[in-house]
């Protein structure tokens, strides 16, 4: 896709790039830049973060920031303007942006006709000229002594504590533009927020920076409202009144501590559609096996002194990574994908083996290309940079495309073992459980052994049970003698 265009021989648009597989939006996490700013070509501009992973995007030409069209936080379609570049400073005066981004939201463009005085920007509207009026605080103290106060406060003020008085304007009745001096200000998520709640955002006090109303607002305003609607309206017969009754307070008080919204989106909300698919798609066959791995913990340490593996990470999940290529090696017709659209049987003669990552914005599954031909220090020193460019979150959406099998080592966690769903468009998903020392029957005799329980998730649409069978029970094997990994490789 173009991300580029020109508006002018002075000024350059950059546009939101489809930086994954056919992404059709990113969140914009951080500006490294502010107007006024000089950039060159290659220069990261920008931090976004798309359904798959955080990007960097840098800008493809030299100049100087004229304008930010979002700020941060922002969610932005692929192919929509996010930063204007004046390519040739100093050849005269320089339009005015059409509006500060990162002060005041864009407006979303409404049906109903616009009040006079709003011009038109990049999406929708400009703001009123005239500043949003807020409802007067009634009966708030001057300096909240405590947490609880200052959110009674709060609720009284959106209107959801005790009825208002009776010269107070009806909150049912929607403000106008040109009576009040101007919309609420909120961007157009949070104005979606609120009109999929029914909450009025002219009711809702804002708490944001330049009076702009938040999510948190918006949530607020509508937790107690169902309650207050139950009740009948009654006009206090005066202000004292309206003070008077503060029982219903503290429920709404509590209401708000004790729950917390999060927005689904970026790599949390293409997990659950992920997982969502992969669940109700392909039908999961979870098969368990335990396995005394003392020989493998042993050959571990022996790796660790070993002078070709210097320099790289090796531990239990290299040896049970190598384990499961030899038995996909084994029996190849495991390493397989479903295409429903050809209803075909797609067999890979290639690994790409997926490795689960916990990450600080969710769980995301980067692979090892052709991690079937790499030797074991090859292996383990791809192993080391998948999981530290994973935790630094710079792995990126091709880093995650591609998989055909993965290992999800829930282990580490002191998890003994689990049911694993299938990581959409693979065969097959390896659960390693953590290894404790446990009483096992060794040569006869009862004896304290380092045993584990692996559990193997496959598609049983391409996978029978003897072939998910054979695979499970080949890498317990390997674990139990690592002598295999010679003898059948």
């Amino acid at each position: 896709m173009t991300t580029m265009t020109e508006t002018s021989a002075r000024f350059r648009e950059f546009k939101m790039p489809d930086v994954g597989e056919g992404l059709t939006e990113a969140e914009i996490l951080k500006w490294y830049v502010q107007p006024g700013d000089t950039v060159t070509d290659g220069q990261v501009v920008c931090e976004v973060e798309t359904a798959k992973a955080a990007v960097e995007l840098p800008i493809p030409f030299d100049g100087v920031v004229h304008e930010l069209r979002f700020p941060e936080g922002t969610t932005v379609d692929v192919g929509q303007v996010i930063i204007a570049v004046d390519v040739a400073p100093g050849s005269g005066d320089a339009p005015a942006p059409a509006a500060d981004p990162v002060q005041e939201p864009v407006e979303e463009p409404e049906a109903e006709a616009e009040p006079k005085g709003r011009t038109p920007v990049l999406v929708g509207y400009g703001v009123a000229e005239s500043s949003t009026k807020r409802r007067p605080r009634k009966g708030a103290p001057a300096a909240p002594e405590a947490a609880a106060v200052a959110a009674a406060v709060q609720a009284e003020l959106n209107g959801h504590a005790a009825p208002a008085p009776a010269a107070a304007p009806a909150p049912s009745v929607p403000a106008q533009g040109g009576a009040t001096g101007g919309r609420p200000l909120a961007k157009p998520p949070v104005r979606k927020l609120a009109k999929d709640l029914g909450i009025d955002l002219a009711t809702v006090v804002p708490t944001g920076k330049d009076g702009v109303i938040t999510r948190e607002d918006v949530h607020a305003a509508a937790a107690p409202a169902s309650a207050a609607s139950e009740a009948p309206a009654q006009a206090a017969p005066a202000p004292a009144a309206a003070e008077a009754p503060v029982a219903t307070e503290p429920t709404a008080v509590t209401d708000a501590a004790r729950e917390t919204r999060v927005p689904v989106k970026g790599v949390r909300k293409a997990i659950a559609q992920a997982m969502v698919g992969s669940a109700f798609t392909a039908p999961h066959v979870t098969e368990f096996v335990t396995v005394d791995v003392t020989r493998t913990m042993k050959l571990v340490a022996e790796l660790k002194e070993d002078k070709d593996m210097t320099g790289v990470r090796v531990n239990p999940l290299l040896v049970i990574a190598k384990a499961l290529l030899v038995a996909i090696r084994r029996n190849p017709e495991v390493n397989a994908a479903w295409d429903e659209a050809n209803q075909e049987i797609v067999r890979k003669h290639y690994v790409n083996l997926g490795i689960a990552a916990a990450t600080p914005r969710g769980l995301i599954v980067p692979n090892i290309k052709d991690a079937h031909d790499k030797t074991l220090p090859q292996l383990a020193e791809a192993l080391g940079e998948l999981v530290a460019t994973a935790r630094d979150g710079k792995t990126s959406p091709a880093a995650m495309a591609g998989g055909t099998v993965t290992i999800t080592n829930v282990g580490v966690f002191g998890v003994d073992t689990g049911t694993p769903i299938l990581n959409p468009g693979e065969s097959a998903i390896l659960a390693v459980g953590a290894i404790k020392l446990q009483p096992w029957v060794h040569k006869g005799k009862v004896k304290p052994r380092q045993v584990t329980t692996l559990a193997l998730s496959f598609d049983h649409r391409l996978v029978d049970g003897e072939l998910g069978s054979k695979v499970l029970a080949d890498v317990a094997a390997i674990l139990e003698q690592p002598k295999r990994l010679i003898t059948w490789a």
